[in-house]
């Protein structure tokens, strides 16, 4: 029995949402199963895959319902997120970066002889791509291969090219491992904040992408997968016709970050902020802020501020105050919070701020309905 923490006797009560015992990561699951019907509508208007990226929720209740909406199976960043998705039966499991260690290549080959519903891993790198050869030969059993491409990131990926379509023909001279495609994600444009110069940038990549596609076919090797992209280009990608399958990720919780980059040039956001932080107010001392129960351990602190959606007073600003605590600002004049009262807010940066939770907080409404662990928390 997995002990839910101290709100599971909270699930089922009207009005629960607002008696959380705080820090609290709350999920609006009418809003996510929003956003994840929306994505996957988008992509069959758009005639691609999904193949949504994990390391954003690192839940399996979260991927199934994904998986349940269309998508191929789900990305992960780690070999941790991999073992916890694969041995939750979630299908079609994608590791999107290089595993290079000889631990972590045992455990790959370990995680693909227990794995019957699709595994695969990218490769950047000619001595790591022959250990996992020899690896796979030890144990017997083929392995998916994706060859990754920087795409001007440069984070990982073949710097070249040419790299990629030597270490691709390399995949499908050995017998043991099934080139699969290319992977190529450009992270680095995911935030830009002017569309126009997001779209230029990806589809200027993506010429490139389809260029290394287009050699290989030429050289009679079939590349039956092109994976990448992100919520940020999740409408720019598809028109170069390159992708076969997008790697689209915090589209089911949205974020500070995202929220801002998607709105330039749209009247409405195409996907609802889903996920907040609650907290409560401890202290109302300070004449001009109140103290309240999240600090640096609850909110993922290298992008924007969090931003305060519900209670506290329009024009309210919440920044950090130190390890447990944080400082919601009042303006002028303002009605102060009183000790106890909740404020939500939204997150940062989704992924890492998931990853300071043990849980969800799942409500429809104003009611907790359930809470579910964060499978993948912690699992590097």
């Amino acid at each position: 029995m997995i002990d839910l923490g101290p709100n599971a006797a909270l699930i089922g009560i009207p009005g629960s949402r607002a008696r959380l015992d705080t820090p609290a990561l709350v999920l609006d699951l009418d809003l996510m199963e929003h956003n994840i019907a929306t994505m996957a509508g988008h992509a069959r208007a758009v005639g691609v895959s999904l193949r949504p990226h994990a390391k954003t929720h690192k839940s399996i209740r979260i991927a199934e319902l994904q998986v349940a909406a269309g998508a191929l199976g789900i990305c992960c960043a780690t070999m941790g997120e991999a073992e916890i998705m694969v041995r939750g039966g979630v299908p079609g499991v994608h590791i999107t970066s290089p595993q290079v260690t000889p631990s972590k290549i045992a455990r790959l080959l370990a995680l693909n002889g227990e794995n019957h519903r699709g595994l695969s891993v990218v490769v950047d790198n000619p001595r790591n791509l022959a250990e996992i050869e020899s690896a796979a030969r030890a144990a017997g059993k083929p392995l998916d291969v994706l060859v990754d491409f920087f795409a001007n990131h440069g984070r990982t990926g073949t710097a070249t090219e040419a790299d990629a379509v030597a270490l691709a023909e390399a995949v499908a001279r050995s017998g043991i491992l099934r080139f699969r495609g290319i992977q190529a994600y450009m992270g680095n444009v995911q935030h830009v904040a002017v569309r126009a110069e997001r779209r230029a940038r990806t589809l200027e990549m993506l010429k490139r992408v389809g260029a290394i596609v287009e050699r290989l076919e030429t050289i009679g090797i079939k590349v039956p997968v092109v994976t990448g992209a992100g919520t940020g280009t999740f409408d720019l990608d598809p028109e170069a016709r390159v992708f076969t399958e997008l790697q689209v990720g915090s589209y089911v919780f949205m974020d500070v970050d995202y929220n801002g980059a998607l709105k330039e040039g749209r009247n409405e956001l195409p996907f609802e902020t889903s996920l907040f932080v609650q907290t409560a107010v401890v202290s109302t001392n300070a004449p001009d802020w109140v103290t309240c129960d999240a600090g640096l351990k609850s909110f993922a602190t290298e992008g924007p501020k969090p931003e305060i959606i519900r209670g506290a007073p329009p024009g309210s600003t919440y920044t950090w105050f130190g390890d447990e605590h944080g400082k919601l600002i009042l303006p002028p004049d303002a009605p102060r919070p009183e000790i106890g009262a909740k404020i939500e807010c939204v997150t940062p940066h989704d992924d890492p701020t998931v990853n300071l939770h043990d849980f969800y907080h799942v409500v429809r409404g104003d009611t907790l309905v359930d809470i579910w662990p964060v499978d993948a928390r912690g699992k590097r």
